[in-house]
């Protein structure tokens, strides 16, 4: 094999600039149309591809070489760069009208038969894509992901460093502290007993940092959490995280908005309109049955109990007088015959609800199950709740507990949404949700927990509130129906943090243990602080329209947190749990 070989340019940046220059190129072939006299061979590197000619006229011992080769054979070729005639020119290629005639090739690498074929990668299993993820990452379309990815973290950066902050690493191996998730744990060779966490995120030391007196921080930041996994989570994932001291809530949503602004036009060439629409936690529930709704189209949830306050309907009478609610979703311009309706409350039933009642209008008359139980002047007083109600208008309606039947209603909103296309695919919808609950009464536990999480500050008037009550300076920014991140103002207050812990039901030992550092630091001049933080792969998934968090990970884990690639986790040897000070339990015993 030749080994002073050098690659001189790059498959798709060829133009008729070069041509008859003489220039050598390196790849993977792509595609091979072997006429025995010509051979034609696209090469095919990550800026795109380059037909080649084999001509045995230019050079034979080439042309014979060439019969060789197999798809994603690995290869170099040095040739010159000629026109192609008229009727063989692809306008599909940005090098369409020029190739490369070929007078030397190396074979650098054979390539037996691929597990299943590059260009029908779609059809092929996920947990067979994800085992050979390196070949599936040979694609074109899959590598423009991580092209725009690489250009995003770059943007990022260029951003935060223009507007003065410092980017500094912390330790990706932390101290185990509740944070909500479970830990991923790290056994300490030196210590045996002690455990190193693996970060949630950097929380805690970005705080620190704002203590050392660097005001503005940001970090992309690697986090990882061992929690029950979906399609818009892994167990390890980058954060774009956000720090700065002597702010408040509306100084750093003004500087996210700017951010994604940026983003969006230096990346997406899209014009964002800013500021972005605010919604308070109970209005967005309200409204959407989610604290990350998707407001690209209307079809909000209506609170319609008013309107069966005096039902003599048996199984809705026994759920208003156990204080639920009844909500209703108005669908009007799309029409639905009984056995779509039907298929409704099936689908319905599917995603968790007891039941669908619908009513349909004709001539301003109730169609529906209950009809005969309905008042005659119905029509008149849905009115005054749907004022846009007409002829043809549905009501699609379920009961029950509060929280939990908006969520379903919140959940047949989208299911709706996509079965009449309703949702605008080209449009980008950011939208704030603030006045978040500081608690949350966990019924399993019989304790407060906190909503964000406890070092958040509590707004004004907590001091007088019961837990349930209190509100949070909290706020998460959402896009299209997935949270993009959240953050909060944080407290900075020695006492109000203990006041925060005890309320939370943690022993003052344990708050010793866990955040004695934290409580020190806010006694040693700490200043007013707040941030936020972003699912990094999650922006990346929207900006590159793909359904997957795994679409932008390189060498992500499957639903079972398993890395096909590497078949981790695996065990380890003896000699190695008895240097941590492990061992293995008997499943037996």
């Amino acid at each position: 094999m030749k080994t002073n070989f050098k690659r001189k340019t790059d498959c798709g940046l060829i133009t008729k600039k070069l041509l008859k220059k003489t220039i050598s190129l390196a790849g993977w072939v792509n595609k091979r149309r072997d006429f025995g006299n010509l051979i034609f061979i696209d090469l095919r590197d990550r800026s795109g591809i380059m037909q080649l000619v084999f001509n045995p006229d230019i050079n034979k011992d080439a042309h014979r070489k060439a019969h060789e080769l197999r798809l994603q054979y690995v290869i170099g070729v040095t040739g010159m760069v000629v026109e192609r005639s008229p009727d063989t020119i692809n306008p599909d290629l940005p090098t369409g009208n020029v190739e490369l005639q070929v007078h030397e090739l190396i074979i650098f690498n054979a390539a037996k038969t691929l597990p299943f074929q590059l260009d029908q990668i779609d059809e092929v299993d996920e947990e067979l894509r994800l085992k050979y993820r390196y070949l599936e990452l040979r694609t074109p379309h899959v590598q423009e992901r991580f092209a725009l990815r690489s250009k995003l973290n770059l943007v990022i950066r260029e951003f935060f460093i223009k507007q003065g902050f410092y980017e500094i690493e912390t330790p990706c191996m932390t101290k185990s502290t509740p944070e909500g998730a479970r830990d991923y744990i790290v056994p300490s060779r030196i210590k045996h007993g002690s455990f190193y966490a693996l970060a949630q995120s950097p929380q805690l030391y970005k705080e620190l940092l704002m203590a050392a007196g660097f005001e503005k921080y940001f970090q992309i930041a690697r986090c990882f959490r061992d929690e029950d996994l979906r399609a818009d989570r892994q167990p390890e994932f980058t954060q774009l995280d956000i720090e700065m001291s002597f702010i408040d809530e509306h100084d750093i949503q003004k500087l996210i908005e700017e951010l994604f602004a940026h983003v969006w036009k230096q990346i997406l060439n899209k014009d964002l309109v800013l500021p972005f629409a605010r919604l308070t936690y109970e209005e967005a529930f309200a409204l959407y049955g989610s604290d990350k709704p998707d407001i690209r189209f209307d079809l909000k949830i209506t609170d319609c109990t008013a309107l069966f306050a005096d039902t003599k309907i048996t199984f809705l009478r026994s759920i208003l007088d156990k204080e639920g609610k009844l909500g209703a979703i108005h669908l009007r311009g799309h029409e639905l015959s009984r056995k779509e309706l039907s298929t409704l409350e099936e689908e319905s039933k599917i995603l968790g609800a007891k039941g669908l009642l619908w009513i349909r209008f004709k001539q301003e008359q109730p169609e529906s199950v209950i009809a005969k139980f309905l008042p005659e002047d119905f029509f008149s007083k849905a009115q005054k709740i749907f004022p846009t109600i007409a002829d043809g208008s549905i009501l699609l309606l379920i009961a029950g507990a509060y929280t939990e039947t908006w969520q379903l209603l919140g959940k047949l909103r989208l299911r709706l949404a996509q079965k009449f296309d309703l949702i605008p695919h080209d449009r980008y919808s950011f939208v704030w949700i603030i006045d978040f609950p500081l608690f949350e009464w966990d019924q399993e536990t019989k304790r407060w927990t906190a909503v964000h999480h406890p070092f958040t500050q509590p707004k004004t008037g907590w001091e007088n509130q019961e837990p349930g009550q209190m509100k949070a300076r909290s706020y998460d920014l959402a896009l299209n129906g997935f949270e993009l991140g959240g953050g909060s103002i944080r407290i900075h207050n020695a006492q109000i943090q203990k006041k925060v812990f005890e309320l939370l039901g943690i022993p003052q030992k344990e708050v010793q243990e866990k955040f004695g550092f934290l409580l020190e630091a806010q006694e040693l001049g700490f200043p007013p602080l707040g941030g936020i933080a972003f699912g990094l792969d999650r922006i990346a998934m929207i900006m590159t329209g793909t359904k997957s968090l795994r679409d932008v990970i390189a060498f992500p884990k499957t639903n079972r947190a398993v890395d096909l690639v590497m078949d981790a986790p695996s065990p380890i040897s003896e000699k190695q749990l008895k240097e941590y000070g492990l061992f293995l339990k008997d499943k037996k015993k």
